[in-house]
Formats: C-alpha cells, structure tokens, sequence
C-alpha cells in the first residue's frame, strides 16, 4: 500500500491564486515587505494594551509576554515552512485548502476575513478620537470616515502604494520603539544628559511586591491580555505572493521574528517596568509608555505619544484592509466567495474584494456609533478567539502539508519547523490550554465571552461549508449521471 499522502485531483481542484496564476501584479519591493514584516508584530494594542496587562501581573508580564512570543515564533516557523514552499495570497486558509479539505479553507477564510474587518472599525474609531482631539471642530464620525476613504484609495491605487504607505507607518512605530528603549536604558542606568529620575532603576521589577506581586496565576492572565496585540505577524506571508522574491521574503521574515518580538516587545515593556513601579497610578491613567515619558520630565510625551499610536492605528487599518481584500480574493479565487472577488482591475489590484471589505468595515464602524454595548460588543466578542483559531488550523495544516511537500517537491522545504512533529503538537496542546484557560474568565465581555462566541460563529461557518461541499457534490455527481445516460 502506497504511502505517498492524498493530493488532490487536477479536475477537481480549486482556482489557483499563486502569483503566476492570479492577476495580481509583483508590486512590493525587498524593502517594503522587511519592513511590513517588522511591523506585523507592532500593533496600537502594544502601546494601549499592555497597561491593563502590567496592572493584572506586575513585572511578571514579561513572563506572559514571552510565553505568547514564544507561541507566535512557533507558529509563524510553521507558516514559514509552508508559505516559502508555495507564496500565495490566501496563505494559511489556502494551505488549510489543500491539507485539511475544502471545508477548512472556506471556513477560516472567511473567519479570518471577519476579524480583519471589524478591526477595522476599532481602529478607525481609535484614530478618530485622537484626531478630534487635535482638531474638535471635525466630528469623530467625520475622522473614522475620512481616515476610512484615503487609506482604501490607497490600497485600490496599486500594491505598491500600500507598500509605501505600510513602509512609513512601521518605520515610525520601529524607530519610535527603538527611541524609546535607547533613552529608558539611559534614564534606568543614569546616564540620561540633563534628565534625573526619582522612580527608574532595576529595582522596580522586584521591591514593589516582588516580580509576582499578585501571585503565579496572573501570569496567565496576562497571556489573556496580550496575545491578540500579536496577531498580524502573518501579514508578511500573504504580502509575500506580491513581492518580487517571494521565497526570500518570506524565509527573511521567519528567520528574524525571534529578534523582532525580543526587541519590540520584551524590550520595550521591560524598559517601562524599569523607569515606573508597575502599581504607579499613572500606568492606568495615562497609559504604560506615556506614563513611562511623563516620568522622566520629557515634554510633550502624551502627545509624541498620541502621534505614534495613530501611525499604529493607521498602519493596522491600512495593512488590515490590505490583509482582509487579499483573503476574499483569494476565497473568490477559489469558488468559495463570489466570482467577482477574484477579479483584478488594471494595476493587479482585486477592487471588488476591497470595497467589499470597507463596506462592511463602515457597517462595523456605525455599529459602534449606533450600538456599542450590543451590536458591536457582539462583533468584538465574536471575533475575539479567532486569532487562537487562526494558529490552530496553521499547526493541523503543517502537519498535513510537510508530508505533501516532502512528496511532491522537497527540495522546496527552505524553512523547516523544529523538532517536526513534537513542537508542532506541543503549540497545539499550549493554543487549546490558552483556549481553555480563557472559559475560566468570567468577566463581561471576558475570556468566556469570546470563546463561546466566536466558536457558535466558527460553527456556524464551518456548516455552511461543510453543507455547501455536499450540495456541490450532488451536483457533480448529478452532472455524471446525466451523462452517462446520454
């Protein structure tokens, strides 16, 4: 009996969406896909978020940060794998196409396509409220709108424009970061011309209650708070299949998420906790890297700060809508989404896919207008998890497509996952142990929430999948009948 793994059939395989087959045009450069890979892993949550985070676990969040670290370098190793052995568009969900059915890369498609687009609508009402704070005299709506239009104008121009624009954002939010660490290493060793801090210094990480102030069970609760200010790491594999180099990207961008996430992460928040006592009012009030500025006297710090978290907001919307529009047009691509979908106009840009897209990202943002507490809570619940189910399907996928590969064409393996299978297993055993985990917080709009909803939605799209590729297959078959009658 043959060994060799199940491919699928020539006749009945889906559309292809790899970049010889697609319309889409080779527009980002080496320099816009490294940076788009530096980027992918520095989202506004970074700068909002980690105060909630530094409050639930004082100085042992850098624990919870770099168990979630540890789980993106993992995942992102597996994708790596299989993205440098086949770059496409569709990424994951078409890599979950072929390794798992045709019901698997329907399903988290379009869930992942759901995610981005209501992240769209958080972060366009996020950077409107900066905005009309520097200028009330715009209304918020009118922010979130006009932010809205000139960035999908942007992403219909060409791929290159949003490479551009994608570009600039990450390199402020890199240079910011960069800025940051280098002068709060300054200030924590005193060594910061003209700047005296009274609360700086390394004891902060244990005097104030020690490194685990509320106890060793916080540290999962900060795994709670910080894991989804991660995702977006695997932008760069869907922007791969519109590079030049493809393979090298992609293998660039895998090979440096250790040091980015090292860097980016662990460095900066280990710098907060060292120039401010994690149990500092100004943390919660202020926010954790404005609180940290503010501390060592340096004017102006909300505001400079204010500036990086829009290029942040700016940066996710636009990488989000970019990210969103790839995944309907390769579902589209593929016969799981209208037809249309799968069109690209003149530059090689899929128009359909982005304007359907910001449609619903502009539904999402009158939700939030309309109907915060309902609607969309309902949305933000809804699509909480789906960033875990996202990695979930990329380590099942792995598993299934390393055989594939090592059978059809090895030589592709470029990247290869360590310790193949025994870590691959081992991050799902952590991912479902995180799932888990989350059902035991309770609170109102908590981890429990977000399970149980986004899971009746994940299995209300899977039906639809599973229902759609039963009736195709009557179909078919039916087709087969009347022919051979004939």
């Amino acid at each position: 009996m043959s060994t060799r793994p199940p491919t699928l059939p020539v006749t009945d395989s889906p559309p292809t969406d790899t970049p010889s087959g697609s319309g889409l045009q080779a527009g980002l450069k080496n320099r816009h896909l490294s940076m788009i890979a530096i980027g992918g892993v520095i989202g506004a949550g970074l700068f909002v978020g980690s105060g909630s985070g530094i409050r639930a676990a004082g100085p042992g969040i850098l624990v919870s940060y770099a168990l979630v670290g540890v789980l993106v370098v993992l995942v992102m190793r597996m994708l790596g794998e299989m993205a440098a052995a086949n770059p496409t568009s569709g990424s994951f969900s078409a890599y979950a196409d072929r390794a798992l059915g045709r019901w698997a890369g329907f399903s988290i498609g379009w869930l992942y396509w759901f995610f981005w687009v209501v992240v769209l609508a958080v972060e366009a009402t996020a950077g409107a409220k900066i905005l009309e704070g520097w200028v009330p005299a715009v209304p918020q709506w009118a922010w979130a709108l006009i932010v809205m239009m000139v960035l999908t104008a942007s992403n219909l121009a060409s791929v290159a424009s949003y490479g551009e624009f994608e570009f600039w954002f990450a390199g402020i939010k890199v240079v910011a970061i960069a800025a940051f660490i280098g002068v709060g290493v300054l200030a924590v060793f005193g060594i910061l011309p003209g700047v005296h801090s009274d609360t700086a210094g390394l004891s902060n990480l244990t005097s104030h209650g020690g490194f685990l102030p509320n106890g060793p069970g916080k540290i999962l609760t900060g795994v709670l708070l910080v894991v989804f200010s991660f995702m977006g790491s695997e932008i760069v594999t869907l922007a791969a299949g519109e590079s030049e180099d493809p393979q090298r990207a992609v293998t660039k961008a895998t090979n440096s998420v250790i040091w980015r996430i090292a860097v980016f992460y662990l460095g900066s928040i280990f710098i907060v906790l060292t120039l401010l006592p994690w149990n500092s009012a100004a943390i919660t009030k202020d926010g954790s890297y404005v609180a940290a500025l503010d501390s060592l006297g340096i004017p102006h710090a909300g505001q400079v700060m204010n500036f990086i978290v829009l290029t942040s907001v700016l940066s996710c919307l636009n990488s989000g809508l970019y990210t969103a529009s790839r995944m309907a047009f390769s579902l589209g691509r593929r016969g799981d989404a209208p037809a249309a979908f799968g069109r690209t106009a003149r530059k090689g840009v899929p128009q359909t896919a982005i304007l359907a897209s910001v449609v619903f990202g502009f539904v999402a943002v009158y939700f939030n207008y309309a109907y915060p507490d309902t609607v969309f809570l309902f949305l933000l619940n809804s699509s909480g998890a789906i960033a875990l189910f996202v990695w979930l399907v990329i380590c099942f996928s792995q598993l299934r497509m390393r055989r594939i590969i090592q059978a059809e064409a090895p030589e592709k393996l470029i990247v290869r996952m360590w310790l193949f299978p025994y870590l691959t297993w081992a991050t799902i055993a952590l991912i479902v142990f995180v799932l888990g985990y989350m059902l035991t917080d309770t609170g109102s709009g908590g981890g429990r929430d977000q399970v149980v909803l986004s899971t009746l939605v994940a299995l209300g799209v899977v039906g639809i999948a599973v229902l759609r590729q039963r009736l195709k297959g009557r179909a078919h078959s039916g087709s087969k009948d009347s022919v051979r009658s004939a």
